[in-house]
């Protein structure tokens, strides 16, 4: 039978991944992708806890507010990162330590 502690193990996983992505990365589109694996982590702990502690509709609500949240942050993050790339012509982290030209 799957019980929370599997669900923690496998949002563990996912927070792991995605701060590794977060830390080792130097593509801006990498690192948005590790900040939405450590969201959904989240999103997972959110839904699990409800199912098994609370047993309310109140995870799976702020698991769709993360979601909302996620989405907003994902379009004024690459609006950014296609700013800097049309600036810098990288999208490298490193070589773009600046905002003036």
């Amino acid at each position: 039978m799957i019980g929370l502690h599997h669900y923690l193990v496998v949002s563990a996983v996912l927070f792991a991944l995605g701060m590794f992505a977060i830390i080792t990365r130097k593509n801006g589109v990498a690192i948005l992708m590790g900040i939405e694996l450590v969201l959904n982590a989240a999103n997972l702990n959110f839904v699990a806890f409800s199912r098994y502690v609370w047993g309310g509709l109140t995870g799976q609500v702020f698991a769709i507010f993360v979601i909302m949240l996620a989405a907003a942050e994902a379009a004024v993050m690459l609006a950014i990162v296609i700013a800097v790339y049309d600036r810098f012509q990288s999208i490298d982290v490193d070589r773009v330590d600046s905002l003036k030209g």
